[in-house]
C-alpha cells in the first residue's frame, strides 16, 4: 500500500505524520529528539534514513539521524565543524557560545546525494559554509572553495543571520549543483564544488531601496530565501527572496522576475510542482517587517505558466485575521499523481492539500512553531 510520511521540524524536537494516498486521515508521533530546535528533518528516500538539524541551545549544532524510522537516534561522530573549532573531547561541557574560536552557530538544511551517490549527504550551516559527508551523515567535510569565495566581503547576515539554507543537485549533471545564501545570492558550481560562480543577474539587493550608492543587482550581495529546481529533466529554477520572486531557464545565468500578480514581493518559501516544470508555489508576506500573510489572509499562491500569472489557493484555509508567518523549508510537495502540498506555519498549524493546492485541510494545529516540512511517499 502507497503511504505518505511527512516530516516537520520544529522548535521542539521532530515529528512524523503517516497517511494512505487519500491523505485525508494522518497519524502522528513524536516528537523526536525532543526539545531541540530542529530546522530541517529530512528522509533520505535512498535508505530510508532520518536526519535531522538537533540545533541544542548550550552544546551547539549537531546532524543527527536515525536508522529505523525514529526509533532511535545517532549524533553525527563529527557534525559540521569549522577547522577553527574541532569537535570537544569527551567530558568538555563547555557551551559552544563561549568558546573562542570561529563556531558554527546552526546547521540549516540537509540534502541528501543523488541515487548514484547513495553515501553523500550535503549541509548547509550559518555562518553560511556548504558541509558535505561521504559516509552516509557520520563526518562531515566544509567545502572550502565556496567559504573561500572572492565576493566573501560582500556577504551580510539577514534577520536569521549569515546562513546558507538552500541545496540543490542537478538531474543530469553529477557535478553540477546550486546552493543560496542569505545574504549572499545564489552561487553554482559546475567541478562538484572545486570552484563556484555568482549566478545573481537581475535579481535586486534590498539594501539599494535604502542606500543610493548601493547597486541595484550587484555581483554578489542578495538577499535570497530559497530556491527551487522545476519538474522534469531542464535548467528551469524558481526563487524566493527578500525582493521579488524570479524564474531561470538557464540554470541561474539570468533570473527573470514574476513578482506580478503576487500581493508582496517578501516571501520565504518556494515549491516546484513535482511533474509540471510550469507550476510553483509561493506564500507571499508582508515585508520583512511584519511577516504576516498579505490582508492577514493565508493564501498559497500558484503558478500554472511559469510565473506569467498568479492565482490565490484559498479554499480551507483562514480569510481573516491570519497573522502566522511560513518559513524557507516548511512548504513541500510530495510526488503522487495528483500531488499533495504541504504547508506549516510558525504558530503550530500544518496543512495540507491533496488536489495540487486546490483546497486545504488543517492536519494540526498544536504544534511548536514549525521551520520544516517534508513529505515522502512511500511504497
Amino acid at each position: 500500500m502507497t503511504k505518505v510520511n511527512v516530516l516537520v521540524g520544529t522548535r521542539k524536537g521532530v515529528f512524523s505524520l503517516t497517511s494512505d494516498a487519500a491523505r485525508d486521515k494522518w497519524a502522528i508521533t513524536g516528537p523526536f529528539v525532543g526539545g531541540l530546535d530542529v530546522n530541517h528533518a529530512v528522509m533520505d528516500p535512498r535508505n530510508g534514513t532520518i536526519f535531522a538539524t538537533a540545533n541544542d541551545p548550550w552544546f551547539g549544532p549537531t546532524v543527527r539521524y536515525s536508522r529505523d524510522m525514529g526509533e532511535t537516534w545517532v549524533d553525527a561522530k563529527a557534525s559540521p565543524r569549522f577547522a577553527e573549532d574541532p569537535k570537544p573531547e569527551p567530558g568538555d561541557d563547555t557551551p559552544w557560545f563561549v568558546r573562542e574560536s570561529t563556531v558554527i552557530e546552526r546547521c540549516w538544511h540537509i540534502q541528501p546525494g543523488r541515487a548514484s551517490e547513495p553515501n553523500v549527504m550535503y549541509c548547509g550551516v550559518g555562518p553560511a559554509a556548504l558541509f558535505r559527508s561521504d559516509d552516509n551523515g557520520v563526518t562531515w567535510e566544509e567545502n572550502a572553495a565556496l567559504s573561500s569565495h572572492p565576493t566573501k566581503s560582500k556577504w551580510a547576515p539577514g534577520a536569521g543571520g549569515l546562513i546558507l539554507h538552500s541545496v540543490l543537485l542537478d538531474p543530469k549533471n553529477k557535478n553540477r549543483m546550486w546552493t543560496a545564501i542569505s545574504a549572499a545570492g545564489v552561487f553554482r558550481t559546475e567541478n562538484g564544488g572545486a570552484s563556484w560562480q555568482t549566478m545573481n543577474d537581475n535579481i535586486r539587493d534590498p539594501g539599494a531601496a535604502f542606500d543610493p550608492n548601493m547597486p541595484l543587482y550587484p555581483e554578489a550581495g542578495q538577499c535570497v530565501h530559497q530556491l527551487a529546481h522545476a519538474a522534469g529533466d531542464n535548467d528551469r529554477l524558481y526563487l524566493q527572496g527578500h525582493s521579488g520572486t524570479y524564474r531561470s531557464d538557464d540554470g541561474g545565468n539570468h533570473w527573470t522576475e514574476i513578482t506580478a500578480g503576487l500581493p508582496s514581493d517578501f516571501g520565504m518559501s518556494m515549491a516546484a510542482h513535482p511533474h509540471n516544470s510550469e507550476t510553483a508555489y509561493v506564500v507571499p508576506l508582508q515585508g520583512g517587517e511584519l511577516r504576516c500573510p498579505p490582508e492577514f489572509k493565508l493564501r498559497v499562491f500558484r503558478t500554472s505558466d511559469a510565473g506569467a500569472t498568479w492565482e490565490p489557493m484559498t479554499k480551507g484555509l483562514p480569510q481573516e485575521q491570519a497573522f502566522m508567518g511560513v518559513y524557507r523549508d516548511s512548504l513541500c510537495t510530495d510526488t503522487l499523481p495528483s500531488a499533495g502540498i504541504y504547508m506549516g506555519t510558525n504558530t503550530g498549524q500544518l496543512w495540507v492539500s491533496a488536489d495540487d493546492g486546490d483546497s486545504w485541510k488543517m492536519v494540526t494545529q498544536n504544534l511548536p512553531p514549525i521551520c520544516s516540512v517534508e513529505a515522502a511517499v512511500l511504497e
